[in-house]
């Protein structure tokens, strides 16, 4: 059985690249569109000597692509949050970023146990952590609800036994547009 975010309608569930825009702002004419940039990295489970490599890589290709620091902040905590996640419980995995000139998003896969009871997860301070993780200051509970609050739109799939993809959407501000 899929699971899906609760309290979501049908049309939710469609692919990130059909959710229409939280917002639309025009774009004057002179300005040309993004070029279309898709990048993936390989994260490896209980990996912790290389664990954040992903979540830097795309936090500085934002920075040489001149994003707004704010921007660049909150897909950095939902990457690396996403990262490990797949580092302490899911099997290998995928951070993956795709770029348009309106929107950045970023999908987490992995091939590890899926999440049981997405509500549940995402509630503040419900953690799945061992002891391990927690000797090292992780478990706190607070890795998919900080995905949450600093995503534009949050999207989770997962199977039980077979995986979790958690999709998330950032709208890209136009230059000088303030949060």
């Amino acid at each position: 059985m899929r699971v899906t975010s609760p309290g979501w309608t049908e049309n939710d569930n469609l692919p990130l690249k059909d959710v229409p825009p939280a917002r639309v702002t025009a774009r004057s004419e002179n300005v040309s569109p993004m070029p279309r940039l898709t990048k993936s990295y390989h994260i490896k489970a209980r990996d912790f000597i290389r664990a954040g490599e992903a979540s830097i890589n795309i936090q500085n290709l934002l920075k040489s692509m001149d994003f707004d620091p704010r921007l660049i902040r909150r897909v950095a905590i939902c990457g690396y949050e996403g990262e490990m996640n797949v580092v302490m419980h899911g099997g290998d995995g995928t951070l993956s970023i795709e770029l348009d000139d309106e929107k950045l998003t970023l999908e987490i896969s992995d091939d590890g146990p899926g999440i049981e009871d997405i509500e549940l997860a995402m509630q503040a301070g419900y953690s799945t952590a061992n002891d391990d993780h927690r000797e090292m200051g992780f478990g706190a509970g607070m890795g998919l609800p900080n995905m949450k609050k600093n995503s534009d739109h949050i999207h989770i799939e997962s199977l039980k036994n077979n995986g979790t993809v958690v999709r998330m959407l950032f709208m890209i501000p136009e230059k000088g547009e303030t949060d």
